[in-house]
């Protein structure tokens, strides 16, 4: 088993389009969540690079749970978030057996929409660059 980097923890938050990509894991910063996964088999097109849906799906994930975190913080609850627009920029290309960070690098909060920003890295070499707009959605009152 290939050795996960330091502070990487199992991914908590579970969902049925992450599940055939497990274990996925994440690193808690103080301001945003970092996801990480070693490249498999089950991550990568016919050329045996990281299919770009995939990055593009986690780097979604990545930011908008970031986003959340954020919003906590400020005393802004939502109850979720909705991805308005997503868009990836593909600078390199991963391999099978390296490490990919979807690392959320910017994030600017608003009450109706909240944006954000995000470096996918192999190794640490930046392979793509996503941005999205996010919408919060308003937090339902429980009877």
């Amino acid at each position: 088993m290939d050795e996960i980097p330091e502070g990487f923890v199992a991914h908590s938050r579970k969902s049925p389009l992450t599940d055939p990509w497990e274990p996925l894991y994440a690193r808690s910063m103080p301001d945003r969540l970092v996801l990480g996964v070693r490249v498999r088999t089950e991550h990568c097109n016919s050329r045996s690079m990281p299919h770009g849906g995939f990055l593009a799906a986690l780097a979604d994930n990545g930011m908008g749970l970031s986003v959340g975190m954020n919003l906590t913080a400020a005393g802004q609850a939502a109850g979720g978030l909705v991805t308005v627009s997503l868009a990836l920029d593909y600078l390199g290309s991963a391999k099978l057996g390296q490490w990919l960070e979807f690392d959320t690098d910017f994030v600017k909060l608003g009450r109706s929409i909240c944006f954000a920003e995000a470096t996918v890295r192999a190794d640490g070499v930046p392979v793509a660059r996503a941005r999205a707009t996010f919408k919060p959605l308003e937090t339902r009152a429980t009877p």
